[in-house]
């Protein structure tokens, strides 16, 4: 199979970039969730009772048992109604390949026992390119698995065809965002260094569990950032558990996003933990770089990061004109250069070659200590050049907010959702929700101390 003649339009969709459309599993739009889907599925995979029985309790109270003692919440459409002032469009935060999202705030005013806080509320959108399924395999990932690099689930809402997830709030958006946002000061060396460190702990989690997660869909608008820039991994819809026994590879259809997703997984849909330290090399090198892992309106040779890149990681020489120009040279050489050959390592185009993620996170972790070689002068930043708006949408994927595609407040009018109506996504550009936000962006500066942007997971 060759991605250029087998992607259909739905490889720039946000989330589910790489579709294999001669597969009879490619997902499909559909407006009623058929029972034998949600039966089968929750067979495969492990969840409560078996389904296909007649006498067997409903999807929901199997989920409810299923979950019992995760602290996860089953919230019905009134209370997710208060949670977000009846989704509201001063609460809108944008929509993606899932479908759109809301933040909202619960306390126990909601519920007995939550802590007060702000939530993203993401909807599944019934005519959109992810379905019942996605949202199963992410209630099921984020149900069993804890990490403080993985985004926390607070809720689910399972009322008739509706499927609705509620998660912390990520008041820094997306690592998409905060890398490649135009008008922003850069991200600083140590800050790359230490989201970097934790994605790579949050993916060495999910492989090393105790029935291993392979990822699959590991890229830069899923990584999530806190207050302070901690990252946590977000999106677990595309996910799969590992082989067992003396498998060496799960065989699924090809799904992923184009640029990040690795060569050998393209070539043949077969999955494995390796696949993903590919992908974590691709995130590295927009780390390094602060290039996009895809975009077209570079020259051809420079298009695709990874296969631009690869082949200058080991030059000490090459490697200066390799990193992010925005960084101002303030970043330590020897670090530098000794995260450009793990992501050479991670890049390789024999998976037995790349290392493990423990093994990445073991490589990372002493980089953060090296400062003495970093400039210490006033950190300036300088606006880039003109580019064309088709250059921040890389393709047509929308940008990503707090792990969410967002759209310009500018661009579309105000706005209600009515959960009983959602309608596909349109891509768009970004949108911000934070007035200070605003305000300083028309004031010409949006430094990480000015700015909190938010979506949800």
């Amino acid at each position: 199979m060759t991605v250029d003649n087998k992607i259909s339009w739905r490889t720039f969709m946000p989330c589910c970039g790489i579709f294999d459309e001669n597969s009879v599993d490619a997902p499909k739009p559909k407006k009623k969730i058929a029972a034998s889907d949600q039966h089968q599925f929750f067979h495969r995979n492990g969840f409560g009772n078996n389904l296909s029985d007649p006498n067997s309790l409903t999807l929901s109270e199997d989920l409810s048992i299923s979950l019992a003692g995760s602290n996860i919440h089953e919230f019905n459409l009134n209370e997710l109604r208060l949670i977000t002032q009846n989704f509201s469009s001063t609460n809108f935060l944008g929509e993606g390949g899932f479908g759109p999202v809301h933040k909202g705030f619960i306390d126990d005013k909601i519920r007995p026992g939550l802590k007060a806080q702000p939530v993203a509320v993401k909807i599944l959108d019934l005519d959109g390119p992810q379905g019942h399924r996605e949202w199963l395999a992410e209630v099921k990932v984020l149900g069993q698995l804890r990490h403080p690099h993985l985004v926390k689930l607070i809720g689910y809402c399972c009322e008739d065809e509706h499927r609705v997830l509620v998660y912390e709030y990520m008041p820094r958006g997306s690592l998409e965002n905060q890398l490649f946002r135009r008008f922003s000061a850069s991200l600083p060396w140590l800050t790359r260094l230490k989201i970097a460190l934790g994605a790579a702990k949050g993916l060495a989690f999910l492989h090393e569990a105790e029935n291993p997660v392979i990822y699959r869909d590991f890229k830069a608008s899923n990584i999530l950032l806190d207050s302070d820039f901690t990252p946590k991994l977000s999106d677990f819809g595309l996910a799969k558990e590992g082989p067992e026994g003396d498998d060496t590879h799960v065989s699924t259809r090809v799904m992923g996003t184009q640029g990040y997703a690795a060569p050998e997984y393209i070539m043949t849909g077969h999955l494995t933990a390796a696949s993903d330290v590919y992908s974590f090399g691709v995130v590295l090198l927009e780390l390094l770089t602060g290039r996009r892992s895809l975009d077209k309106n570079r020259p051809p040779r420079e298009q695709n990061l990874a296969e631009w890149a690869r082949p200058q990681l080991q030059s000490q020489r090459r490697l200066p004109r390799l990193m992010d120009p925005r960084l101002e040279d303030q970043y330590s050489e020897d670090g530098a250069q000794k995260a450009a050959l793990l992501a050479y390592q991670c890049l390789s185009h024999r998976p037995r070659s790349r290392p493990t993620m423990s093994v990445v996170v073991k490589t990372l972790e002493p980089l953060l200590n090296l400062t003495q070689d970093i400039p210490t002068g006033p950190f300036v930043y300088t606006a880039p050049s003109d580019q064309s708006p088709a250059h921040d949408k890389m393709g047509g994927e929308t940008k990503k907010e707090n792990g969410h595609h967002h759209n310009n407040h500018q661009e579309r009018p105000q706005r209600r959702h009515d959960i009983n109506r959602i309608r596909a996504p349109k891509p768009s550009s970004i949108v911000n929700s934070d007035p200070n936000v605003q305000r300083n962006l028309r004031n010409g500066f949006n430094s990480p101390g000015h700015h909190h942007m938010g979506r949800g997971a």
